[in-house]
């Protein structure tokens, strides 16, 4: 074969392998290990997706996806959902099509049925794909004009797929796959066959308006996940069920921490012992910054018109901004605190003497979120952020998110979390130029690669004033939560004119970030009791300790023993009622107490008490004294059991 007709393929590893023209990825694959090529999904050339078919006719950089890879979980899951849609045709013809995409740990599809989907029909269309799956059919992918897919589609009766079509630019190039009969409008890729399937579950029915758009139709979205193993499967229905029982609304009401009431939606009402949890974590967080130099400061809740016009939200956020009118004038709920960090700072002049200034507030917001998207703690339309605001010289931006990543890791491990970090780049509507937000992104950039943290790019979803990185950490169920966040902004001391005087004696613009650590206190408690269960670790439980008599006569010492444990600062209850003692421990065990002392006469003459924990069980005997000291030492160094 002439030299002319091989081809360079780069492997990830920086390898670099010859090939004659026209090699598909599957051999790629075959070539690399036979393995690879048996676990292989779909392949990506230069950055973009194809199909293992796909041929290679030049020199490039080629990355071979399998269920390991987060895009190859994508185009198992999309194949899967082509499969639920053909099955759903077969048992139910002429059911309307309208999209079904890949999502995290699974997939949908939208269909427009005769008659309503119930909940009995998803095991016939679980079995149905089940058939098809093991008749292996070929994913096939054919191009069509566009009057060609309208004509077909039109034919077929898929109303949805001729309106995605038409609202299609019209140099769109318009591909198809086909496995067996079944055809659907897809960009792809697929994985090669159906065979390729494996452990499939349908999961739930849920309503859905075409398009996101209630004036539309609503539709019936069925849920379902699928792996290339079945204890893969398994594992992950175990972690939904765990997921059912850990639900932070669920345990909020068990416990008695908070209730969101149909007079407030969206509105979370914060109980007594909701309350001690929320004010141990203001206390943590009010420690931590002022040991880092930070200045705590309060705002106004609703502030002028001009002042969000000013710092652009009226522009670019008004739909989740509430409105008043005060004496004739337009006022705005605030939903960042932002702008009134930036008044406090240039309330008086400042020197480059003074900088960094960091302003930390514990401000309550509000944003209008549709009552559809309402979740709990998780989503609200009022939150505390903990946010700070950080006004430093063009010369410390490196150190000061050095020092904000310091602080959002070192809160984390006192929660027992992990994390990963997503850099956010400039989004569509922005503000500021294009040069300012590549020196910001750069800024960030650098900082992260000076500490060595591993990073992904999240392109285009930075705020609208400047480029940020982000904390998503991970809980107990290996879910992934988006919480801290650092935002370096070059716009917002420009807008809001705020100076500092500099060596020179000259006024010049100093640089400022947003950052948050929890992000919302009602969310992070949110994700706090889903976390633990609702077992929190000993300094953040409402009560700390229950002491339990095993009859009336003992009520006395054990009224001593919550006396001593209330003098040292312990959270501790009384549970005097006439039961038995195996029910007050049940009961005790049930709203997720640390402690359970019981005292009887032998407790009573040693001065000691019977240790029970919630999940260890008997401790035996202990002095008091002892287990004062062991419950302070667990709540001194933040301990979680």
């Amino acid at each position: 074969m002439a030299e002319h007709d091989l081809i360079k393929v780069t492997l990830p590893d920086g390898s670099v392998r010859e090939y004659p023209a026209g090699v598909s990825m599957l051999e790629i694959a075959k070539d690399i290990s036979p393995r690879l090529a048996r676990e292989a999904l779909a392949a990506k050339v230069d950055g973009r997706l194809v199909n293992l078919s796909a041929p290679l006719d030049r020199d490039a950089r080629v990355e071979i996806l399998t269920f390991d890879d987060e895009e190859g979980r994508q185009v198992y899951r999309h194949s899967t959902a082509h499969v639920m849609a053909q099955a759903v045709q077969r048992l139910f013809p002429g059911t309307g099509l309208a999209i079904g995409p890949a999502i995290a740990d699974g997939f949908y599809y939208d269909f427009d049925p005769k008659e309503s989907f119930t909940p009995e029909d998803l095991a016939k269309i679980e079995k149905e794909m089940e058939a098809i799956i093991k008749a292996d059919l070929p994913f096939e992918r054919f191009e069509l004009s566009r009057p060609e897919a309208l004509a077909f589609f039109r034919d077929a009766g898929q109303k949805y797929k001729v309106e995605l079509i038409e609202d299609l630019p019209p140099d769109v190039p318009l591909s198809c796959y086909r496995q067996g009969e079944f055809v659907d409008l897809c960009m792809g890729p697929h994985v090669p066959s159906t065979g390729r399937l494996k452990s499939v579950k349908l999961l739930n029915l849920a309503g859905a308006y075409w398009r996101g758009n209630e004036k539309n139709k609503m539709l019936q979205r069925i849920y379902g996940t699928s792996f290339p193993k079945k204890s893969l499967l398994d594992e992950y229905l175990f972690r939904i069920e765990e997921a059912k029982r850990r639900d932070h609304r669920k345990l909020g009401a068990e416990l008695d921490l908070f209730s969101i009431r149909e007079e407030g939606p969206g509105f979370p009402f914060f109980h007594p012992k909701g309350m001690v949890l929320r004010n141990e974590l203001e206390k943590f967080w009010r420690e931590e910054h002022k040991k880092r130099g930070y200045q705590e400061i309060r705002t106004p809740m609703i502030l002028s018109r001009h002042l969000w016009e000013r710092s652009g939200h009226w522009d670019h956020y008004r739909e989740n901004m509430y409105f008043t009118t005060i004496d004739e004038a337009d006022f705005a709920v605030k939903p960042m605190n932002c702008p009134g960090a930036m008044l406090v700072y240039k309330s008086r002049p400042h020197s480059y003497r003074e900088l960094p200034i960091r302003l930390a507030e514990l401000g309550l917001v509000h944003r209008h979120e549709l009552s559809g998207v309402l979740h709990g703690l998780m989503r609200v339309r009022c939150f505390t952020q903990d946010d700070a605001h950080i006004f430093m010289l063009p010369s410390q931006v490196k150190d000061e998110i050095s020092g904000v990543i310091d602080l959002v890791s070192d809160f984390y491990k006192v929660f027992g979390f992990t994390y990963h970090v997503e850099l956010s780049t400039r989004p569509e509507k922005a503000m500021g130029s294009l040069e300012t937000w590549e020196l910001a992104t750069r800024e960030l950039r650098e900082a992260l690669e000076a500490r060595g943290i591993d990073y992904r790019v999240n392109e285009g979803d930075g705020a609208f004033y400047g480029p940020k990185i982000d904390f998503h950490l991970k809980d107990s169920l290996g879910r992934t939560w988006q919480c801290g966040t650092i935002q370096l902004d070059f716009q917002m001391p420009e807008v809001f004119d705020l100076t500092y005087i500099g060596e020179d004696g000259q006024k010049h613009r100093p640089v400022m970030i947003h950052r948050v650590v929890f992000g919302s206190i009602e969310r992070f408690i949110g994700i706090l009791t889903e976390h633990f269960a609702g077992a929190f670790p000993v300094w953040l439980a409402p009560v700390q300790v229950r002491v339990l008599p095993i009859t009336d006569r003992h009520v006395a010492y054990a009224q001593m023993v919550v006396d001593r444990l209330d003098e040292k600062g312990i959270r501790v209850e009384l549970d005097a009622r006439n039961e038995k003692i195996s029910y007050k421990i049940r009961e005790a065990q049930a709203q997720k107490i640390p402690y359970m002392l019981v005292v009887g006469d032998k407790e009573a003459e040693q001065e000691a008490v019977a240790v029970r924990h919630r999940s260890k069980g008997d401790l035996g005997p202990m002095p008091l004294k002892g287990f004062e000291e062991k419950v302070l030492k667990e709540i001194r160094e933040k301990e979680i059991s």
